[in-house]
């Protein structure tokens, strides 16, 4: 197992969550815009930082989808799941040591006050769906060296469509240790079954249309 690749899917999945809730806790959860943005420069520019290292995966729907078209073993996946899991949880702990635990809970996606957790699930699988085809397509099959400016507003376009409706988490890590931390666990199952549905279409349809072209 590669630990340098570990650590890098550590690093990534933290700042994520580190920047985000942080976001979040700074504007005591102020502007979609703002929070949108603070999510798609983290992961924009974690990817360009540490994607040559592990792929820049950072979230376990991504992994998911490499798994089940092939492109990481069984092994390789739980390894990448636990450095992000734990990227999400450590995070989480130091923004509620700086702003306090209700701050992470505030944080913590959750469906939207007049929306039910069916709506939420169906936003979660829509916008892994957006985000995982973004990934399969600028980083994956074409390698583009933009695939960070890609994916960055690939987060940021789905937090600003959904984020209202289900929190736009698209990412387990980005909600598992914030729950953990601030004890949020409204509709949890949501932001696991969403983003690995709507993550494993994406990377099951993309494989089926670049075999195809090929």
């Amino acid at each position: 197992m590669n630990i340098r690749a570990l650590i890098a899917e550590f690093l990534g999945a933290f700042a994520l969550c580190f920047i985000g809730i942080g976001a979040i806790a700074a504007t005591q959860g102020g502007e979609l815009i703002v929070i949108a943005f603070a999510h798609g420069l983290a992961i924009g520019l974690s990817v360009v930082a540490l994607g040559a290292i592990s792929g820049g995966h950072f979230n376990p729907a991504i992994t998911f989808g490499m798994l089940i078209t092939g492109r990481i073993n069984l092994t390789g996946a739980i390894g990448y799941w636990i450095a992000q899991l734990l990227g999400g949880l450590v995070a989480a702990f130091f923004i509620g040591a700086l702003y306090g635990t209700g701050a992470v809970a505030s944080g913590t996606p959750a469906p939207g006050a007049s929306h039910t957790a069916i709506q939420a699930l169906m936003m979660e699988i829509f916008l892994t769906f957006f985000l995982v085809a973004v990934v399969f397509g600028s980083a994956v099959h074409n390698n583009y060296s933009f695939a960070g400016l890609a994916i960055g507003l690939t987060i940021t376009m789905d937090v600003l469509a959904g984020g209202a409706v289900s929190g736009a988490a698209m990412n387990p890590a980005r909600v598992l240790g914030p729950a953990i931390v601030g004890g949020n666990w409204a509709d949890h199952w949501v932001y696991w079954a969403g983003p690995l549905i709507g993550g494993g279409l994406a990377a099951l349809l993309y494989d089926y249309l670049y075999a195809k072209k090929a």
